[in-house]
Parts: structure tokens; sequence; C-alpha cells
């Protein structure tokens, strides 16, 4: 026992450990910390930093030229080209366009006049654009402008263009910049209202919701229909040049959620075979119709298919077509997709147009006036494209169009027929088809507010 509590070498001894390899750790530790303070307490301070010396630097430092800058500025100035935009005003004349041109060259104004190419400059509609560049004289060193049909579509650029002293004008075919767009709507009182919204910062060309109408009115009343909350999702495809809104194209997909039920459509058109143009359900079922109900926009069936008393032959036998009365010089349309497999005079038929389908089936189109432009043998031809105008030609009392629907040369009432609607797409076609699907699928989901569709249909 130890009342005082001094350490003694016995007790200090078991302290360090009741065994060797003990002791021997427990006493190492204690040496390492007894020279880690005695390291500490004989390490230096650091300085004061009051107590530094202070060394004072001067040096002089060359400010820029401005006068040398001044003048390559006054210099870059006097070669600046600007490029002036205006739009034709009603009244408009060559010289007061000029001026808002910032154009001041009376060689130039002389030249636009008198050059056959150049002067169309000045039978441009109004609203159309102007573009001009000039030195900073104002003489003109380019002009360009853009000529429209009568549906406003670019048909080409006009380019009048200085070269020393001298101008030269020349003909340039429009090239037109095509762009995807995407819209989504939602119904709140009616289509067009929608379709008008500036939600995303634009509104719909109205071509586009002629289309959307078109596209999905034989499952949809427009008219009675639609309901608070019905959304339509479009993607569609329109025409830019120098960054200005052409016109818009075609509708490449669609579909239309209306009480709940969503309807689908999108165009394909084979790249490769360049075959199957139309629109299809989203499992590659063709939405077109077979064949169109009349080859004529507006007319009436003067005589149906079947027996007759014959106008001319004044003999009862079979009519093995459909007459439909149209003035002189009426549109003929193509019933469907096809080449022209005969285009010229036949006997009774005068002049005639035979169209040949897919599977067996073929269409006639007889007693024409003319033809439409470059219809011949081999032509490929679109259902509604314009293949000739009715006449009175051969075997005719009147004006009026035949038209035969044939099944392996052989005319047949097609109100009797079911005819299928479009060639199905072949193995590699239906590969392609499903890519293409695919892509607008993705827009489609990009578009929705949120992924789920109720009940899905095919238009």
């Amino acid at each position: 026992m130890n009342p005082i509590n001094k350490f003694t070498s016995s007790r200090l001894y078991n302290l360090l450990g009741s065994t060797r390899k003990a002791r021997i750790i427990s006493a190492s530790a204690l040496f390492l910390a007894v020279c880690a303070f005695g390291a500490a307490g004989v390490a230096p301070l650091a300085p004061d930093a009051s107590d530094l010396p202070v060394t004072t630097i001067a040096q002089d430092i060359q400010l820029p030229d401005l006068s040398s800058q001044i003048t390559a500025l006054q210099q870059q100035e006097a070669t600046q080209k600007y490029v002036h935009e205006e739009k034709i005003r009603a009244g408009d004349t060559l010289a007061t366009l000029l001026n808002r041109l910032g154009v001041e060259d009376d060689a130039a104004e002389e030249f636009i006049k008198k050059d056959k190419t150049a002067r169309a400059i000045m039978q441009l509609r109004s609203g159309k654009r102007v573009q001009a560049q000039t030195d900073e004289n104002g003489n003109l060193l380019w002009l360009k402008a853009t000529v429209v049909d009568g549906k406003d579509n670019p048909v080409k650029n006009i380019m009048v263009t200085r070269a020393g002293d001298t101008f030269t004008a020349e003909e340039v075919a429009a090239k037109l910049e095509r762009r995807v767009e995407m819209r989504a709507r939602e119904i709140t009182t009616t289509l067009y209202a929608a379709t008008d919204s500036s939600s995303d910062g634009s509104s719909l060309p109205d071509s586009i919701v002629a289309q959307i109408i078109e596209m999905f009115s034989t499952n949809i009343d427009f008219r009675s229909d639609l309901k608070r909350g019905d959304r339509f999702n479009v993607v569609y495809e329109t025409f830019w040049q120098d960054g200005e809104f052409v016109r818009a194209g075609r509708i490449l997909a669609g579909e239309f959620t209306n009480k709940g039920t969503t309807y689908q459509s999108v165009w394909f058109e084979d790249p490769l075979t360049k075959s199957g143009g139309g629109y299809y359900s989203f499992d590659g079922k063709s939405l077109k119709k077979a064949f169109l109900k009349s080859p004529l926009e507006f007319s009436r069936i003067s005589s149906g298919f079947g027996m007759r008393t014959h106008p001319i032959a004044g003999k009862w036998k079979q009519h093995k077509g459909t007459d439909f009365a149209a003035p002189t010089g009426t549109p003929i349309r193509a019933a469907g997709d096809g080449v022209i497999d005969f285009a010229g005079v036949q006997g009774g038929y005068g002049n005639v147009v035979v169209i040949k389908h897919w599977a067996n089936y073929s269409t006639a189109y007889a007693h024409m006036s003319r033809f439409g432009n470059g219809i011949r043998k081999g032509t490929k031809v679109s259902q509604g494209d314009v293949i000739g105008y009715v006449g009175s030609t051969g075997w005719s009392t009147g004006a009026h169009l035949h038209y035969e629907f044939r099944v392996g040369g052989e005319a047949k009432d097609p109100n009797k027929l079911n005819i299928q609607a479009q060639a199905p797409l072949t193995a590699a076609e239906m590969a392609r088809f499903k890519t293409h699907a695919g892509e607008m699928i993705h827009r489609f989901a990009l578009l929705r507010p949120n992924s789920s569709v109720n009940n899905l249909a095919a238009k």
C-alpha cells in the first residue's frame, strides 16, 4: 500500500504492462512522446510580418496608341458593306424601292430598267422581300429578289451583281429549306381556336388544319364530336427561304384523342421503291380509300353500269362502264395509284387513258378532249392526279367521261366488288416502315403531357 500515491519503480513497472512485449511497446510510445514535446519546446517561432523588409518596384507602362486604332476603324468603316432588306409596298416604283434599300446608284437603276431578266423585279407583288448590298457611298454591289407563282410559291431568284463598272443579271431556281415542325394542342372551345393558340409561340398554318380535318373526318365529326379536353398532336413539314416562311407541306404524322379514343395516321413513301406513298396506321395498314368514287370532282352519273339502249347503235346491250356528264375541259383525276398502260386514240373510245394498278386492277378513261401534261405510257401517277380533260371524242353524242373499272382486263361494276384498299407493303417495305413509324412514335411521346393512352385506334 502507498498512502501518499507516489510513483515507485515497482508501480511504474506495473503500469508499463505485465508482459515483456507490452512493456516494450509502452516504453517506446513514452519515449516518442517525450521527443515530440521536446521538439515543440525548442522550435523557433515564426517571424512577425511587420518585421519583414519592404521593397518598392517602379515600372513605366506604355499606353496603346489610340490614334492608330481610330485610324484603323475609320479605314474599316470606309470599306464597310451594308445589306438592306425591304418589302415591296403598294405603289412602289423602282426608284422608291432602291431609295429605301439605300441604293444611290443611277447606273444600277438604269440597268434594272433595261435588262430583260432584272426588269422582273419591277413586277413583284406587295409584301415580297428584296435584299441589296451597298458600299459606303450607296453603290449597288448586289440585289436579290424572289419571283413566285400563282400560288405564292417561290419559283426563281433574280440576282443582279456588280462586276467592276458593269452589271449582270441571272435567274437561279429557288432553293427551299425543309423543316419538320411539331405541335400539340388541347381543345377548349373549337378546333380553330386551338390551332390559333400561341402557347408555344406559333399557330398552325391553315393548310395543315384542313389536312387534320380531312385525315380524321371519317372517325370524328368536327362539328359535333369535339369535347373540352380533346387533344391532338401533329408533325408536319414547312418550307423556308432565307429564313422566311414560304408554305406548309404535308402532315407527316398525326394523332387525335377524341372522347378517350386516340386515332393515329403516319405518311409513308418507301425511300427505295418510291411506292406506297400514303397514310398508314402504325401497324402498317393503308388508310387510303380503295379508289375515288368519281374521277371527276363535280359531275353527275348520266349512265351506269348495266344493260341499256346504245345511244348511237340503238341496240339493247350492256354498258361496261359509268358515264359522268360534265362540261368539256373538266379535269379527270386518276382513281388510284398506278402506271399509265396506254394513252392515245382507241376506236370508239376516242382519246383514252388506261391505268394499271396493283394486283390485276386497271381503270380506263375515254372520250377525253386532251391528255394531261406528261401523260404517256410508263408514267407513274398517284390517286387524284389530273390525267386528262373531259371531251366528246370517239363514239360520243356529247361531252362526258366514260369510266371503266377492270379486273384482269374485263370491265366490272366497282360497286359490287370488295376491293383491296392498296397493295400491301412487302416484308422489306414493312421493315423500313417500322423504322419510320418508330421515329414518329417517339415524336408523339415528346408531345404528350403524359405517356398514358386510354384506347388506341387506327384511323
